[in-house]
């Protein structure tokens, strides 16, 4: 019997990355996982590694709109929803006198618009006892030069989880946010094409454990968050981060 045995999630943004390693251990542990994408390639290619408890979802979150395609697809399962992760997201360095109305919109659109309209059209779906996973970043408590929109974002984020877990304890549904640090993932490599490992060794320095991080130790406070192991937790920031924001 897995930790989330039998138990439905969403993760959004699944089709690769953190996303998709949570996805996997949560099926490894039992449960039944809505994975979302833009892409249905590569969701049908993400559900083929997670393997039969997974079904993908064509829905791009920053099309609020769009989300309720995902809520009918869980309604119609018929078992309402236990975990949500709101792993969909992402930015692009700029530094202040570069930012554009057109990035500002973007990032706050996905990440913080895209998070919102996530757990509001779900919440009528959830089981007592569910568990919301918001995902937040160490660049809302550090100062990272060229990504203080994306930062920004995530603060948003942090504020969600500690205003939600006050609004939902009554209703019995937890949220917690975990915070990553620095993570190996497409995402973040991305943001620096062509320099790929000078950014990994650079991001590495900052860190006292001395490495970037890899998606599964991710996935892993996720399942942690997600399961009863850590059911007196609401409210929280759980980092895992090497350390970066805790020494």
């Amino acid at each position: 019997m897995g930790v989330v045995q039998d138990k439905v999630a969403l993760v959004t943004g699944g089709t690769s990355g953190i996303g998709l390693a949570a996805a996997r251990r949560l099926a490894d542990e039992g449960a039944y996982v809505f994975i979302t994408g833009r892409s249905r390639a590569r969701l049908d290619e993400a559900v083929a590694q997670i393997g039969s408890g997974a079904e993908g979802v064509v829905s791009d979150v920053s099309d609020f709109a769009d989300i309720d395609t995902v809520v009918e697809a869980i309604r119609s399962h018929g078992r309402g929803l236990d975990v949500v992760f709101t792993n969909a997201g992402g930015g692009e360095f700029a530094a202040l006198p570069d930012i554009t109305v057109e990035h500002f919109t973007s990032t706050f659109t996905t990440n913080v618009g895209g998070t919102l309209f996530t757990v509001q059209k779900v919440l009528p779906l959830l089981n007592r006892g569910a568990s919301i996973v918001l995902a937040g970043s160490t660049a809302a408590s550090n100062g990272t030069p060229s990504f203080s929109v994306y930062a920004a974002t995530k603060a948003a984020i942090r504020s969600f989880g500690r205003t939600w877990a006050a609004e939902l304890a009554g209703s019995g549904i937890r949220v917690n946010t975990v915070v990553p640090g620095p993570i190996e993932t497409p995402g973040l490599v991305g943001l620096a094409p062509g320099n790929e490992q000078e950014l990994l060794d650079e991001m590495a320095a900052d860190v006292p454990l001395g490495r970037v991080g890899r998606p599964e130790e991710i996935a892993a406070a996720v399942l942690f968050l997600a399961s009863d192991q850590s059911s007196f937790m609401t409210g929280a920031e759980l980092a895992v981060d090497g350390g970066q924001i805790q020494l």
